[in-house]
């Protein structure tokens, strides 16, 4: 019989052959999730070199599967299922867009921003997620900010298939503060009764010439969740950080992920406008310009 071990090695080699960036910890993650262990108890397993389970021999039919499309480049969290953001657990598939852990530094700041915003009348500040995909970022805001009432705003079908089974995994006391509309993030004012303190975004910004190298987000991420339309792929963010300046109270904060390339000509979009002050450009944990923060003025 192989071992763990052996078979982990395996694994880890046809992974790397096939340009896997993490063999051995993608490796890992599959065979935990066809044995229903946890990824620990692989690695410990393999470090005694322990002889290999006589399981269900459709276990390791199942693990052949999930490995041949891990070497054709289908994203892991596809294979597995689920996407790890924050603290959240999201359930990720084809038509939806996979969130990356430098957008947990964009949900950070609208965290940051509901916290700081001034509670209406009824104890509650008003936060929107536009473009929001797994709901990823208004998710993590309504979990971590307890009198935060947040909308997450989706075109797409597909998408609002997953963000509405992501939103009903929530405890409770966060559902009842989530709502789901479907409507394009340009055009969506007429959804809002009131207006929002934050509204936060993670729109399609890629140009179109800039065809992403991975294929796991060129082949599989949704087209519309990438390029953002226009020659500098800002089309679909200028549309949305002006139709932010309608849905904002004054002193209501937008914060847009974008490019470490568009920060600047983001700055000067909002500065050539009468409604925004204040744009400055922030950084992701590596260091990259990420986001753009900027107030609506009072105009």
């Amino acid at each position: 019989m192989p071992t763990v071990g052996a078979r982990l090695r395996e694994i880890s080699q046809r992974l790397g052959a096939a340009g896997v960036p993490s063999p051995q910890a993608d490796a890992v993650a599959l065979m935990a999730h066809t044995f229903g262990w946890e990824p620990g108890d692989v690695r410990t397993a393999a470090a005694r070199d322990d002889v290999w389970p006589e399981d269900d021999p459709l276990d390791l039919d199942r693990l052949e599967a999930r490995v041949t499309r891990r070497e054709a480049r289908e994203p892991l969290q596809h294979i597995l299922g689920t996407a790890y953001f924050r603290d959240l657990t999201l359930q990720v598939g084809s038509g939806v867009f996979v969130p990356r852990p430098e957008t947990e530094t964009v949900a950070q700041h609208a965290i940051d921003a509901a916290r700081a915003a001034k509670p209406g009348r009824d104890g509650f500040v008003r936060v929107i997620d536009l473009c929001a995909g797994s709901g990823a970022i208004g998710l993590s805001v309504a979990a971590e900010v307890t009198h935060a009432k947040v909308t997450l705003v989706e075109a797409s079908e597909a998408a609002t298939v997953y963000l509405r089974l992501n939103a009903r995994m929530q405890p409770a006391e966060v559902r009842e503060r989530v709502s789901i509309q479907m409507a394009d993030a340009r055009r969506c004012l007429h959804l809002f009764e009131r207006c929002a303190d934050v509204v936060v975004t993670n729109p399609p910004y890629i140009p179109p010439d800039a065809v992403p190298r991975d294929p796991e987000v060129r082949d599989y991420d949704p087209p519309e969740a990438l390029f953002g339309l226009g020659e500098d792929g800002l089309d679909v963010p200028r549309a949305i950080v002006d139709e932010a300046a309608r849905l904002l109270a004054v002193g209501g904060v937008l914060i847009m992920e974008h490019a470490d390339v568009q920060g600047e000509a983001l700055r000067d979009y909002a500065d050539r406008s009468e409604f925004w002050t204040g744009p400055r450009t922030e950084q992701d944990l590596t260091g990259r310009d990420r986001c753009l923060i900027v107030t609506r003025d009072g105009v």
